[in-house]
């Protein structure tokens, strides 16, 4: 199989540099460049890396990092993978895509624009289609999001709870890492033995973005899903990880074994392509009182190439009519790079990028 041409875009940040972790090896992809600022044009990449839990391969550290130029980028590379920050993540991606590239972005400049799919392949495999109907699209560039990362990680099991009970209320409490900050990301001071109960139009960005995941799509537009979301976000001095709390409000009385079965039980629509990085499980429940945590179950997911990739749902229990939980996903991996490679994995197996 022959692979298709790539590029990185934001290769020093957090983000990209989990891109390069993804796209390493990959049967699908191979990377034709890693771009960044002009500041970084010609710097190795292996002087870049911040990520601990990696090693990279002795080609990748070596690889030169190249000045953003939109020009070659169309030139040399099919679809591009996108790390930069939202406030210039626009304009870049959609120039891309005019000039035909196939665009996943992990920015959120173009997640509420009306035929740009926030996609997550587990659970709303349709809303690709919505792609056909961007005004790039017969030129063959297309722009796809994933979401933010603490809607992410939530979003399969509400998706999987929500198709078996009929979800009504969510109210969700996040504890996120400090690696969502991008890097060097939130000071050591305010951040060392600290809570921070407040990051910028993170609260809005779940309560609509989920709305849009788990709906509808039409060739109209998307068709937002009709129960209540309301957030609280905070950040805590966890590296990487977002633990999540859910209260949540079902049309029906499901005990806690039914919610856990469900769960467990929960594969996916595209569960029978086998892309790449979908984990074989993408909801692992935990039984411990104490699970799940960040220190141990944060790189959750099997086979190799999908750590990191599977929601860890744990503490499942009822109260006063409502059901409780907690939920961790790795926010730079599966809410993050991983989410952006495996819509892209879902667009090669269904024939919408070569």
């Amino acid at each position: 199989m022959s692979r298709i041409s790539v590029a990185v875009l934001g290769a020093t940040g957090p983000i990209g540099q989990r891109f390069v972790q993804m796209l390493e090896d990959h049967p699908y992809f191979e990377v034709e460049g890693l771009y960044a600022s002009e500041r970084s044009d010609g710097k190795r990449f292996g002087d870049a890396v911040k990520i601990r839990d990696r090693r990279f391969s002795e080609e990748t550290l070596d690889t030169k990092i190249r000045a953003m130029d939109i020009s070659r980028i169309s030139k040399n590379a099919g679809a591009v993978f996108s790390g930069i920050p939202s406030d210039l993540a626009g304009t870049a991606e959609s120039e891309l895509a005019e000039r035909g590239v196939a665009v996943f972005t992990n920015a959120g400049s173009h997640r509420m624009d009306k035929h740009v799919p926030i996609l997550i392949p587990e659970i709303n495999p349709g809303h690709a289609r919505s792609v056909e109907q961007q005004d790039t699209y017969g030129r063959g560039g297309y722009i796809v999001t994933n979401a933010n990362c603490s809607s992410t990680g939530i979003a399969i099991p509400l998706s999987a709870l929500d198709r078996k009970f009929g979800l009504r209320e969510v109210f969700v409490s996040t504890y996120q890492a400090l690696s969502g900050a991008g890097y060097p990301g939130v000071p050591s001071l305010d951040a060392v033995g600290n809570v921070v109960p407040f990051i910028d139009k993170e609260e809005e960005k779940m309560e609509s973005e989920l709305a849009k995941i788990l709906g509808g799509y039409s060739e109209d537009g998307f068709i937002p899903a009709d129960f209540k979301v309301m957030a609280n976000c905070a950040r805590v001095p966890v590296v990487d990880g977002h633990l999540e709390s859910l209260i949540l409000k079902f049309d029906s009385s499901p005990s806690a074994e039914d919610v856990a079965s469900a769960l467990s039980g929960f594969k996916g629509e595209s569960h029978s392509l086998n892309l790449p990085s979908a984990p074989l499980d993408p909801i692992i429940v935990r039984t411990e009182n104490d699970r799940p945590q960040p220190a141990y179950d944060v790189l959750a997911g099997s086979p190799e190439r999908a750590r990191g990739m599977a929601s860890t749902v744990g503490r499942i229990r009822e109260s006063n009519g409502y059901c409780k939980m907690f939920v961790l996903s790795h926010n730079t991996l599966r809410g993050g790079a991983g989410g952006s490679v495996l819509n892209a994995e879902l667009f090669k197996a269904k024939g919408l990028i070569g």
